[in-house]
């Protein structure tokens, strides 16, 4: 087997060197992991600070509530852009009914549990 040197010039057998390139891959892999996640924290802080533009037009999205559900719409191109699973809720509370829509206005549950009558 060939064998190499260390840094103080001390030549080292072909294992110990295998097991010093496994631990600084090891310690390599920690630090990227490290500053992946760092790195989504950053974006994720951003994205919710940036004021988002329209994909169409690239006009300024406003939010507002329909159904319960946070819209985008354009104001400029009056464009409406829903979030992944946004529409599916939206066709299900509607298909729901108005006995379902009673039951939910008053027997709903609140951000604690309790049933919310109004």
């Amino acid at each position: 087997m060939e064998s190499g040197k260390d840094r103080s010039g001390d030549n080292l057998p072909f294992d110990e060197r295998s097991n010093e390139d496994s631990y600084f891959a090891a310690k390599e892999h920690e630090l990227i992991e490290g500053m992946k996640a760092e790195f989504q924290k950053v974006e994720a802080a951003r994205r919710e600070g940036q004021i988002l533009n329209c994909p169409k037009c690239s006009g300024k999205l406003e939010s507002y509530k329909f159904m319960d559900f946070a819209l985008d719409r354009c104001e400029r191109c009056e464009g409406i852009w829903l979030d992944k699973g946004e529409l599916e809720g939206i066709l299900r509370k509607a298909a729901r009914g108005p006995l379902g829509a009673f039951f939910e206005r008053y027997f709903a549950k609140d951000e604690t549990g309790k049933i919310n009558q109004s």
